[in-house]
């Protein structure tokens, strides 16, 4: 360890928000540089504690403390090939992760973590940067194939890990371009498409084929027979149901669910046609308190909303660690996010009982749920940021209640085979279409072990891949 001390000696420090009047006029990613020396400074505060609860907070098991080193001491080489051992997209989860390995440091317990999401993040856009290896290519082939259905975190994980084994790899993606909820689901001002593309290229570099507009089911091409084509099928379709909200006016025009509103709004920010749903001139509801709901905040903000309120029907959560959710676990803390720094009002305990309106809706009811007391506001649009419910399975034909769970995911064995396709059948499934809806950290984990599985189908003996987590293993 190159700081024994360091962690008493510095401050946390993440790196600054570009000023809100300014970040409002443009759709770049929030944050403004970060100095190699600060970002050293900052690895130099981990402790190196004898049992690194970071590790083990992370789904991944990132070797958190030998990269901070290797941060600290300047060897961006040697951190970006300890980062890249465990993690196949750190650009992807040092912008979008709520880093439970922050949760889990030791430093935290009496004062603040270390920034391991941004040094994560650093060290992998230095490896960008020097021109160092960042994605995996074969050794020797193997001869066998496998189709990869859904390009999000999860499949492409997968797809990364499968075609390092050698094997020949292709992903189809029923969306007009590669990266599922990377693509459309995460505004750009959270994450440029830009660093997407990057790592696209990096993976059609070692081979891997990418097949967008290319539906499986009912639309496209069926699941049978992409089976007689490849040796293995993984599915990876993530969990794309809404969960709505049932009340009156629910079917009113403007009542839309959250990942409508945020996918119409990245196309047109990419040159596509121009958002039916924009925030413009509207008085904008967001429906749930979660990331989804704050996307939409900055991005309401970003298109001209008149105001925007999102609304909560959980308590609001408290500011410190509560004793029911100790040390190491991730808390529910009371998070404010670059969109909330941009305005707009956030209301918590509080029921959404109607919307009103002719043709549109005009107007919501609301009703606070420690007073009773009943009130409506005007609303324009309404975005129903509440999770989701599932994956998609119907035009599989894996709806059945051999494939599923008792909530409507993907039922796999200890070797992510989904059940009831058939004995001995080359049928996969990953991510959160057996998870259901969870983070992009735990996707990437899902995918790698899914390919393990794979990899140990296809080859008939061990697999010589990680499998960090296994099927339904939960979080702290």
């Amino acid at each position: 360890m190159g700081k024994p001390t360091g962690f008493l000696e510095y401050p946390r420090e993440t790196p600054a928000h570009r000023p809100v009047a300014v970040r409002l006029r443009d759709w770049r990613e929030v944050y403004e540089p970060q100095s190699d020396e600060a970002i050293a400074t900052q690895g130099a505060r981990c402790m190196d504690c004898g049992i690194p609860f970071c590790m083990q907070g992370c789904p991944l098991g990132n070797r958190i403390p030998v990269f901070n080193d290797h941060v600290y001491q300047g060897r961006w080489d040697r951190a970006a090939a300890q980062l890249l051992a465990t993690n196949n997209f750190p650009e992807f989860t040092g912008r979008l992760c709520p880093a439970p390995c922050e949760s889990a440091c030791v430093v935290g317990i009496s004062g603040d973590p270390v920034t391991i999401e941004r040094i994560e993040l650093q060290t992998i856009e230095h490896a960008y940067a020097l021109g160092l290896p960042v994605q995996s290519a074969p050794s020797e082939e193997s001869g066998r194939s496998v189709a990869v259905v859904g390009s999000g975190p999860s499949g492409l994980a997968c797809a990364a890990q499968l075609r390092s084994a050698g094997h020949r790899v292709e992903v189809f993606e029923r969306n007009d371009r590669i990266g599922g909820l990377l693509r459309y689901g995460i505004p750009e001002f959270k994450m440029e498409k830009a660093v997407l593309d990057r790592r696209l290229r990096e993976m059609e570099g070692v081979g891997i084929v990418f097949h967008p507009s290319s539906p499986i089911g009912e639309n496209g091409e069926s699941l049978e027979s992409l089976r007689a084509r490849f040796d293995a099928v993984v599915l990876a379709l993530g969990s794309t149901i809404p969960r709505l909200i049932p009340v009156p006016g629910a079917e009113l025009r403007g009542v839309y669910p959250a990942m409508t509103f945020l996918e119409a709004a990245t196309r047109e920010v990419h040159g596509g046609p121009a958002s039916p749903y924009s925030a413009a001139g509207h008085h904008v509801i967001i429906l749930g308190g979660g990331d989804t709901g704050a996307d939409c905040l900055g991005t309401a903000h970003r298109q001209g909303a008149l105001s925007v309120t999102q609304v909560e029907i959980m308590d609001t959560p408290p500011t410190t660690r509560p004793a029911e959710q100790p040390w190491p676990m991730m808390p529910r803390l009371y998070k404010v996010t670059s969109a909330h720094e941009e305005g707009g009002e956030r209301v918590f305990s509080t029921e959404t009982l109607e919307f009103r309106g002719d043709d549109a809706v005009r107007e919501i009811v609301l009703r606070n749920n420690q007073s009773g007391e009943v009130h409506s506001q005007p609303a324009d649009l309404v975005l129903i940021a509440a999770g989701f419910v599932g994956p998609e399975l119907s035009a599989l034909g894996l709806a059945q209640p051999e494939s599923t769970t008792t909530r409507g995911t993907l039922q796999v064995d200890d070797t992510w085979r989904v059940a009831g396709v058939g004995e001995g059948s080359g049928v996969f499934a990953c991510g959160d279409a057996v998870r259901g809806q969870s983070l992009i950290v735990w996707a990437i984990a899902e995918g790698r072990s899914a390919a393990a599985g794979v990899d140990a189908y296809l080859r008939e003996t061990a697999s010589a891949l990680p499998a960090p987590i296994t099927p339904y293993q939960l979080s702290w």
